[in-house]
């Protein structure tokens, strides 16, 4: 069974950094892309940055210049180090990999980690 591992979150003061990491388990056939996501209380998941195997990326304009996402290949890896955070990052943070299994790609979620910023 596939599945995603996170890691990083928690409480910090504004200003503060943090860096969320989410690795696949599992046996897969290599990994498309990954990316963050994040949902805070009373709105709707979003997308906050992402990046192919290639390492094209992809950010949400609040977070540019702020946050940046990067890759293991070898580890299945996705890093997301966030920096200058700000109390609106408050967040549950998701990890979504889009995976290739034997029989086709298939989208896998983790099961989310708190990220609160302090003002």
């Amino acid at each position: 069974q596939v599945q995603l591992v996170e890691s990083g979150g928690g409480l910090v003061q504004a200003g503060g950094s943090l860096r969320l990491s989410c690795v696949v388990s599992g046996t897969i056939g290599g990994v498309n892309a990954m990316g963050w996501y994040r949902q805070a209380p009373g709105k709707q998941r979003g997308l906050v940055a992402d990046i192919t195997s290639r390492g094209y990326t992809n950010y949400l304009d609040s977070v540019k210049g702020r946050f940046t996402i990067s890759m293991d290949n070898a580890k299945n890896t996705v890093y997301l180090q966030m920096n200058s955070l700000q109390p609106e990052d408050t967040a549950v943070y998701y990890c979504n990999a889009n995976v290739r299994l034997t029989w086709g790609p298939r989208n896998v979620w983790g099961q989310g980690t708190q990220v609160t910023v302090s003002s």
